[in-house]
């Protein structure tokens, strides 16, 4: 929206207060969000000084390299405080990929000592340095999409292409997308997220305008939207649908045809960012871009409020997973999964469930069911009495069988049986399946390795004592037994402050 531009709707009056409330609240989040000058101007000294050094230690080392920095810092898109910063370094494809490993040798020479190698589409450093998170990034320098042997090949070509399009209006208004996002919980395409990249957020505010034409525009999106901002598909669209197979949201990467810039977003993150961009247009306010900390509860009103909900809390719980953050992530979801599989297997009935990480020493998927326990027996149907043949075979199954407590016996068209269940307890059931960490249910291998070596099954009270003794933990608890975002409060009049 451009400054002064009215919302009209049929109430004018509340509808000019929450307009200007909108700009009021628009302009505070960018003073917030927009790095200073002087911020600027350290960010951008530094990584020049370290773009340099590399490319005189890549030279000296006989490396035909172009050292350049990519990302929001290049683009200028990037939040005050945040201290990531990508250096690209860009081989000619004729090098192959084992130049990778010479070019990160050398990065880690200007890392000095405080860096670890990762593993995304190839491998890559993670560095701190003077405060900084640094990544260097080799790949291959490519002219257009269709040479790139990965995505990283792309990413020279997305800074590219946004620096020639974005104005200083326009990158502030990435801002206020990107600080929206992070705030609402949707920021960021990394698997632990699932949510908005960066580069989307930047195609998005280009698509529609500003910041507010995003959410305005968001608040209508219907299943399949359609957004290809260099006309790739104009007049086939049906050729996009079934390249993306109606993937929730579809917005092709400006530089890729090919490409679903969206195809990493959670639906569960598509929706809630959709639900904000409503209730922050209805009620405007700071909290959107900047949250409230969550307060862990005092331990008795913690107890109090388990048993209030009257379900019953489970955790399997473990130690280190030696992986970088996305591997981490993976593996903690994959390994969740197959978790939340076994228990419903064996007839537990799942309310809600998630997945916490410290990302260093601790891991929690929680389980909420609707009881612990099951009764010793369940009520097994078998074949019509028509198919004689599944008959016999049910039959010869369970009429001497051990584990039946009642039957065979026919009700209405099926022979029926009763049989004991062979785990009761929920807590039991994970204890043993998971003892030796639980590979052959599709535990993940690093995830396995570490609920073999230190797993502990806690279930209501005895989460307790966790709870007490670290602090993230109890207010992941808290938000989770709150069970709603914290943007989401019914309270707007117009004559309250913003915040």
């Amino acid at each position: 929206m451009r400054k002064g531009e009215e919302i009209t709707t049929s109430e004018p009056k509340v509808d000019e207060e929450r307009g200007r409330l909108l700009q009021k609240v628009c302009e505070e989040a960018l003073r917030i969000a927009k790095p200073s000058e002087e911020e600027k101007r350290r960010t951008l000294q530094f990584s020049l000084d370290l773009t340099r050094e590399l490319s005189e230690k890549l030279s000296m080392a006989g490396v035909e390299a172009e050292v350049e920095v990519q990302g929001s810092v290049a683009k200028d898109t990037w939040l005050t405080g945040e201290k990531d910063i990508d250096i690209f370094i860009l081989l000619p494809k004729s090098y192959g990929k084992e130049a990778f490993l010479k070019v990160l040798e050398v990065a880690k020479e200007v890392a000095k000592k405080d860096w670890r190698e990762a593993y995304a589409e190839h491998p890559y450093i993670e560095a701190k340095i003077k405060g900084y998170t640094v990544d260097f990034v080799p790949c291959f320098k490519v002219r257009d999409a269709s040479e790139a042997a990965s995505s990283v090949d792309r990413t020279p070509l997305h800074t590219i292409y946004m620096k020639q399009r974005l104005n200083e209006e326009a990158r502030d208004q990435v801002r206020l997308l990107k600080k929206f996002m992070r705030g609402i919980g949707t920021y960021g395409a990394e698997i632990k997220v699932g949510g908005f990249s960066g580069y989307l957020c930047e195609v998005l505010t280009l698509h529609y305008g500003s910041f507010l034409k995003v959410l305005e525009a968001a608040s209508k999106w219907k299943r399949g939207e359609l957004i290809d901002i260099e006309g790739h598909y104009d007049g086939e669209r049906e050729d996009a649908e079934r390249l993306f197979q109606t993937a929730p949201l579809i917005v092709v990467d400006p530089i890729d045809k090919v490409r679903n810039l969206a195809s990493s977003i959670r639906e569960t993150k598509l929706n809630e960012f959709i639900a904000a961009s409503r209730e922050f247009q209805k009620r405007p306010s700071l909290r959107f871009f900047y949250p409230k900390d969550v307060r862990p509860l005092p331990t008795g009103t913690f107890i109090r409020a388990l048993r209030r909900k009257g379900t019953s809390l489970i955790i399997v719980k473990f130690g280190p997973v030696e992986a970088v953050p996305d591997i981490l992530w993976g593996q903690l979801y994959r390994s969740h999964r197959a978790v939340r599989n076994l228990i419903r297997r064996y007839d537990f009935r799942i309310l809600r469930d998630c997945v916490w990480s410290d990302e260093r020493d601790l891991n929690i998927l929680l389980f909420e069911l609707e009881s612990l326990r099951l009764p010793a027996t369940r009520r097994h149907l078998g074949p019509p009495v028509e198919k004689a043949e599944d008959c016999e075979r049910f039959l010869k199954k369970h009429l001497n069988s051990e584990q039946v407590i009642s039957g065979p016996r026919v009700e209405g068209d099926r022979w029926v049986v009763e049989v004991r269940r062979p785990y009761t307890d929920a807590a039991a059931l994970l204890k043993e399946k998971l003892k030796r960490g639980g590979r052959e249910l599709g535990i993940a291998s690093l995830v396995s390795r570490a609920i073999s070596e230190s797993l502990e099954v806690l279930v209501d009270h005895e989460i307790t004592t966790l709870y007490n003794s670290n602090r993230e933990f109890a207010k992941f608890l808290t938000e989770y037994l709150l069970g709603r975002p914290r943007w989401l409060e019914r309270s707007w009049d117009p004559g309250v402050e913003a915040h």
